[in-house]
């Protein structure tokens, strides 16, 4: 079996690196065959980007220089169109425009996801075309969400090449705060309900 994300990621540099720290025979292995896997998205792979609110997308310049970019936006606005895309909406910011400018001569991007609450981490590479959203575009209402407070500029199409999962170490664990303000409302609302239990039962101790 091939893997799609090392095909694309292992080249001769990085098997000469794998050859030098004693890894390559096992990713030669796991890795390299006739059929392609990890080339199209699943559902494991669907349910943890639609539960993302932000991700990592690096570019690359004409003069070989890498940027990367933070995205952020509503919980899954990154949506996977089907096994083999991916878009996102472009909102404004503060107008560099550095991707954009990068992706007009090199479509290649790379992206990683990370869940820091599950300490689960996803990386794709990927093509990307920059589409304008104009008054009727059928993609703002696949891609923009009407309550998030932004400006849709553009529509980011990615066809997905390849794609990787990593494992958890050396991830911290962080908490959303809207996820710690959610398990604090359901323990208030839990101590409500039994205090209230108690009270139409009548409290024993009052009795004493």
């Amino acid at each position: 079996m091939s893997h799609a994300f090392a095909d694309i990621a292992f080249t001769p540099s990085v098997k000469a690196a794998q050859q030098r720290d004693g890894s390559r025979a096992s990713y030669a292995r796991n890795f390299e065959g006739e059929a392609v896997f990890n080339d199209r998205l699943g559902a494991d792979e669907e349910q943890f980007i639609a539960a993302q609110r932000s991700f990592y997308m690096a570019t690359v310049s004409e003069t070989g220089w890498p940027y990367l970019q933070h995205r952020g936006g509503p919980r899954g606005f990154l949506k996977v169109l089907d096994d083999k895309t991916l878009a996102f909406a472009d909102y404004a910011g503060n107008r560099q425009l550095i991707s954009v400018g990068n992706l007009a001569g090199n479509d290649r991007v790379a992206l990683i996801l990370v869940d820091y609450a599950h300490r689960t981490r996803l990386k794709l590479l990927g093509r990307l075309q920059v589409q304008e959203l104009g008054a009727g575009d059928p993609l703002v209402e696949t891609l923009v969400d009407p309550t998030y407070r932004a400006r849709a500029q553009r529509a980011m199409i990615i066809t997905v090449q390849g794609f990787d999962w990593n494992c958890p170490q050396h991830i911290p664990m962080r908490l959303d705060a809207e996820d710690i303000q959610r398990a604090l409302d359901e323990r208030d609302a839990r101590i409500a309900e039994l205090e209230s239990q108690l009270s139409e039962r009548g409290d024993p101790r009052r009795t004493r």
